[in-house]
């Protein structure tokens, strides 16, 4: 008798607690009011490549509205410490399951920069020359070098800085109920993969071309240089020491993960097929699960590195040549780009799956940074929302913009715009259509649309065209045959197809 009531006691012990915590989870964390108020500045402040007049800026449910995003994740890194973390929307609509700073999402390719990280691990371990032949390492597989390698070796360097010359830039990822391939099918381009064979594509050290393909060979390595699989060494050697206890490579994360994960969706809100895509590639970041805070605490530890203040993964000296770039003249280090700003130096990766998309920023100096994660595939919203941080907290001059003002152009002459074009030389082009009083213009093979904002009668822009104008222009009788597409160093034709009189 004593014997069950212990049992049940402690059954009862263990429900509350899962209990306490599901519901913990769903409650908004809140700061001092001067927090709170930069909180709401960032909500506020949603910027794009163009700058408009203040009060034109984005607020972010409207802005989360207009661009189909269902879930965000943010957290924002102030002087060495994550100052806040807030979540918006749903992990999953149809559930009616809310983002919490406790959702896991699919990081893509961020995840290098953790690969980046534990390769380095390596080199300080004294397990793998960075500058030799992979070859030399490799057991379970070798790279089939060939003439287009100029007789030139591949490098853990290489791989890690996109200087090896490789193909397969990135993975589609599978659905639920499509095999899965092994890492050695992967890398061979073989069934049931669905992408290419890694190859050489020019000679190693020439170049950057990004190619996840490449990245995803020092998977091979890790696993060949420790007798361990990539999860256990990356759990081992990085999300232990570091507290990421919300992190994993699991291709359907269960247990305390499973009622936790965001549910992809494409940019224009709908599903993709499944709840998410299957991604077996663990070192290009492609099957990576985490959370914001999770990466934001991955930040930090490098920011303290350099700093010689935290040394739980890499010596300061070793996290210093993982941030530098390989080949002179690029931004491309080993797991990580590096941004030069007005106020100081950055290293950040960005990441895109099908139905997710992210980005972190961190300040080589001054422990500055953000982590934006969205169940969304549409990849301009979490600039705006790294805009918006930047702007809010003062990083001097961090995002370019074009400053632009809006004008009101009546109907008689945008009425004229109206109708079907071609790209010069093509058979396929855009058109544009009339709304609500307003210009949209749907670009081909695309299911969605952008706004037409003028600037003069002829003048417009889009934000869905990043740095790019548009220019309307006319024969001599004043009819529109088309417009430009103005980039700083090119113009693009696109005719009007439809040239009869506008009624």
């Amino acid at each position: 008798m004593k014997k069950t009531v212990l049992i049940n006691s402690l059954l009862f012990s263990i429900l509350f607690q899962f209990i306490f915590i599901s519901v913990r989870s769903q409650i908004r964390e809140t700061y001092s009011d001067e927090v709170e108020e930069k909180i709401r500045q960032v909500e506020n402040n949603l910027i794009s490549w163009v700058k408009l007049d203040s009060s034109c800026n984005w607020n972010i449910y409207d802005r989360m509205k207009e661009l189909h995003i269902n879930g965000v994740s943010i957290a924002v890194i102030n002087n060495y410490k994550i100052e806040w973390a807030r979540s918006y929307g749903w992990a999953d609509s149809a559930g009616k399951l809310p983002v919490t700073n406790a959702t896991l999402f699919q990081a893509a390719s961020v995840g290098k920069s953790i690969n980046g990280l534990a390769c380095l691990k390596l080199v300080q371990d004294n397990k793998i020359s960075p500058d030799k032949d992979i070859n030399d390492y490799l057991r379970s597989w070798k790279f089939p070098y060939d003439t287009v390698s100029h007789n030139q070796k591949i490098t853990l360097a290489e791989l890690l800085s996109h200087t090896a010359g490789l193909s397969v830039h990135g993975f589609d990822g599978y659905k639920w109920d499509q095999p899965v391939p092994s890492l050695t099918s992967i890398l061979n381009g073989e069934k049931p993969a669905n992408n290419p064979p890694v190859r050489s594509e020019f000679e190693p050290g020439t170049k950057v071309q990004y190619s996840g393909g490449g990245v995803e060979i020092t998977e091979m390595l890790v696993r060949d240089l420790t007798d361990l699989s990539y999860e256990e060494f990356i759990s081992n050697n990085i999300f232990n020491p570091l507290g990421m206890v919300n992190s994993t490579y699991a291709l359907k994360p269960a247990g305390n993960f499973e009622n936790r994960l965001a549910t992809a969706y494409r940019f224009d809100g709908s599903p993709i097929g499944c709840k998410y895509n299957l991604y077996p590639e663990k070192a290009c970041g492609a099957g990576l699960w985490t959370t914001s805070t999770d990466l934001a605490r991955f930040i930090i530890e490098i920011q303290l590195s350099l700093l010689n203040k935290s040394n739980r993964v890499l010596s300061a000296a070793m996290t210093e040549r993982m941030l530098t770039p390989y080949l002179m003249g690029t931004n491309s280090a080993l797991g990580f780009f590096i941004k030069n700003k007005k106020d100081g130096v950055y290293f950040q990766h960005s990441g895109l799956n099908e139905g997710f998309s992210s980005q972190y920023y961190g300040s080589m100096k001054d422990g500055k940074g953000v982590v934006v994660l969205v169940n969304s595939d549409m990849t301009d919203f979490k600039d705006e929302v790294v805009n918006s941080v930047a702007t809010v907290y003062g990083w001097k001059d961090f995002y370019p913009y074009s400053l632009k003002r809006i004008r009101q152009i009546p109907d008689r002459i945008t009425d004229k715009y109206t109708g079907k074009y071609r790209f010069e030389n093509s058979a396929e082009g855009p058109e544009i259509i009339k709304e609500s009083g307003a210009l949209y213009l749907i670009p081909p093979g695309f299911s969605g649309r952008w706004k037409i904002c003028f600037t003069s009668e002829r003048d417009f822009f889009m934000l869905g065209s990043r740095w790019a104008n548009q220019q309307f222009f006319t024969d001599e009788n004043d009819n529109i045959k088309g417009f430009y597409i103005i980039g700083d160093n090119y113009k693009v034709v696109v005719n009007k197809i439809d040239l009869h009189p506008e009624k």
